[in-house]
């Protein structure tokens, strides 16, 4: 028996890379890497569809640089109606938490190669970003 209750409303459709590029620019050094991350948020006009595209760009001064884009298409099925609010929530939190994943899955690949130290992104504070 499923309980409907614990489901979330909020579903991804659709999870595409835009882009992954690794450039190199040199070899191997001790410097630390740094991250941007920027995020966008559309809806598609009088629909429960949005569109969320994260950014991030990395770069190892002297070693290389990164940059991987990565969309989710998300729906809210809902047959209730929520607040403007509960849904910017639903989209912005929720919907970045869902991705982040995916990110921090692709970053590791592209620095798991021969002379590169491998990458684990760090967590990031979400409503920080959404700022």
């Amino acid at each position: 028996m499923q309980n409907k209750d614990i489901y979330s409303i909020l579903k991804l459709n659709k999870l595409v890379f835009d882009k992954i590029e690794f450039k190199r620019l040199g070899f191997q050094k001790d410097n630390k890497i740094e991250f941007k991350i920027k995020c966008s948020i559309s809806q598609r006009l009088d629909t429960d569809i949005y569109k969320i595209t994260l950014i991030l760009n990395g770069y190892k001064p002297d070693e290389y640089s990164l940059e991987i884009i990565l969309t989710g298409i998300f729906a809210i099925e809902n047959n209730q109606e929520l607040s403007e609010k509960l849904k910017n929530d639903l989209v912005g939190k929720n919907a970045i938490a869902i991705l982040m994943p995916y990110l921090r899955s692709e970053v590791s690949l592209l620095t798991a190669q021969p002379g590169v130290d491998c990458v684990v992104l760090p967590p990031f504070n979400i409503n920080q970003m959404l700022e």
